[in-house]
This record gives C-alpha cells, sequence and structure tokens, in this order.
C-alpha cells in the first residue's frame, strides 16, 4: 500500500514518541466492532499483518506506521423518515389524534433503535507515518477533519498530542506562482502540465489549467494579470508525481515504475516499507 494522499503536522513540543510507548498506548484503543445498538466506533489496528500477535506500531528508518479504523452503521434518513411516516400514520388512523412534535422525536429514536441492528456496517481506515527524530506525522488524507479523526484519537492514548499543519515562511501560492512564472522548481521536482489559478481581487474568480504548457502566454498572462497558482502538479525526479495546493495539501500521489520496483527490492531485503526522501510514505 502507497500513500496517494497526506497532509503533514509538526509536532510541536517534545513527547515520548518511541515504538515501544506507542504500542502500549495503542492497546488501550483498539479497533473494535459495534455493538448492536451502537453507531460506531473507532481504534487501531494492526497496520502490517493480521492476528492477535501483529503489533500496533511497526517501525522501520526511524518512522512508526500505525492505523486508524472507523466503523460506522449506516442508516439511511430516508428509511428512517418512511418508517417514521408510516408509525405516526397507523398511530392518528388508530387512535383519531394528532401525533405532536416530541412524540414523533421518542418514536424516530425508537425506530432508529429498532433499525440499527440491521444496517449495514461501512469500515474506513487512515495510516499515519511518524517521524519522532524530525517531529512530523504524515497521514494518508486530504480532508483535515478525516486526518484530525486519527490524531485526536491518539491524542486520547497517549494523553498530549501538540501538533499543527506544517506551514512555511513564504506563503505556498507565491512560491507555487514563481515557479510557474519564472519555469524554475526546487531542485528535484519539475512543474508539470495541471493548475488551479485564483484571482486575488474580491470577485475571486478562477481557472483550472489541464493538460496544458504552463509556460505558455496564455497562462503567463493570467499571471502577469494578478492570478496566483492554488493548486499544481509536480514531478520529483523519476520517482512520484504529485498535486500540491495552498494549504500544503498532498493529492494525488502517485508513485512510478521505478520507484515501486525499489520497494519490491526492499521488501526482498526484509524492508517492508520506506519513506521517501521527499517526506510521503511508502508501505509494500
Amino acid at each position: 500500500m502507497f500513500f496517494n494522499q497526506a497532509i503533514a503536522y509538526r509536532i510541536t513540543q517534545q513527547i515520548d514518541l518511541t515504538a515501544e510507548t506507542l504500542e502500549a498506548a495503542l492497546q488501550q484503543k483498539q479497533s473494535q466492532e459495534p455493538d448492536s445498538q451502537v453507531l460506531s466506533t473507532c481504534g487501531f489496528m494492526p497496520p502490517v499483518g493480521k492476528g492477535p500477535d501483529a503489533p500496533l506500531v511497526f517501525s522501520a528508518d526511524g518512522y512508526h506506521l500505525i492505523c486508524f479504523r472507523m466503523i460506522e452503521r449506516i442508516l439511511p434518513g430516508s428509511v428512517v423518515r418512511d418508517e417514521l411516516k408510516a408509525k405516526v400514520e397507523e398511530i392518528e388512523t388508530s387512535q383519531q389524534r394528532k401525533v405532536y412534535k416530541k412524540e414523533k422525536d421518542q418514536l424516530k429514536d425508537e425506530i432508529i433503535q429498532t433499525l440499527m441492528p440491521r444496517a449495514f456496517l461501512r469500515r474506513s481506515t487512515t495510516y499515519a507515518a511518524i517521524s519522532p527524530a524530525d517531529g512530523i506525522i504524515f497521514v494518508n488524507k486530504a480532508s483535515p477533519q478525516k486526518a484530525e479523526d486519527l490524531l485526536s484519537t491518539l491524542r486520547e492514548c497517549i494523553g498530549s498530542l501538540p501538533v499543527r499543519p506544517v506551514t512555511t515562511k513564504i506563503a505556498p501560492s507565491a512560491s507555487m506562482t514563481d515557479w510557474v512564472r519564472t519555469g524554475q522548481s526546487p531542485a528535484g521536482f519539475t512543474v508539470l502540465t495541471d493548475a488551479r489559478l485564483q484571482d486575488t481581487g474580491e470577485d475571486g474568480g478562477a481557472i483550472r489549467a489541464t493538460n496544458q504548457d504552463l509556460t505558455h502566454e496564455n497562462i503567463q498572462n493570467h499571471i502577469s494579470s494578478g492570478m496566483v497558482v492554488h493548486e499544481l502538479s509536480l514531478a520529483y525526479e523519476d520517482k512520484l508525481k504529485l498535486v500540491i495546493d495552498d494549504r500544503l495539501k498532498i493529492k494525488k500521489l502517485r508513485f512510478e515504475d521505478i520507484l515501486q520496483e525499489q520497494v519490491r527490492i526492499s521488501e526482498h531485503r526484509d524492508r517492508p516499507f520506506r519513506l521517501i526522501v521527499t517526506g510521503h510514505f511508502a508501505n509494500a
């Protein structure tokens, strides 16, 4: 499994994040199936391997890989509404009286409790790679809310987790705009053909370029008129491609064949996962 998206968080204070400490902490919140009357559960499960002896923390190359799982009962609102409507009509017809809001709310709760054991279960997993030495956590999500589900549960387990999204001294949009304008990007990186440009004026108009030469006059004219790049596709050497936005969220992360082959070779050498030098985590 390779990360296909990521948000990076900076650990702002010194805390104990050794593999042993993490393992003991996550044992307190292991993933479990919800009881018949429970809407959802969340917890940690082995990121690599299965069975009761598989660790909840898998460590290599100075990184800890963890896996968070959310299990939710899916009970469509339309089903509840139909059941409630039928129940209200039955009462009003048989008892010749009006059913008011307070009673409807009570009936709705009863219907939900009745239907929950038959509801489908939806399971979702989120991986995170923790680098204690660098003070960084990479969460394999592009949604801050989804990432926070993992972080808040991890915080609950270890007692404290002071983190904030990684920031830069220069605004990412300013840097990306400069890369497109000058045709020069950081060492090892190449600007590709997709971008989203935003007008800085009150109207806030935006354009999206797809499979376009970003050095073309049309794109350069938009930048000259004051538009800035808020999202940009990049390649790193011959190893990976990605899309990064002005909040430093990584999306559409794709590892090239040469890198996947390197990971497969590493796997044969008993190195199941490896951190890519650019800060994107791959688990084979």
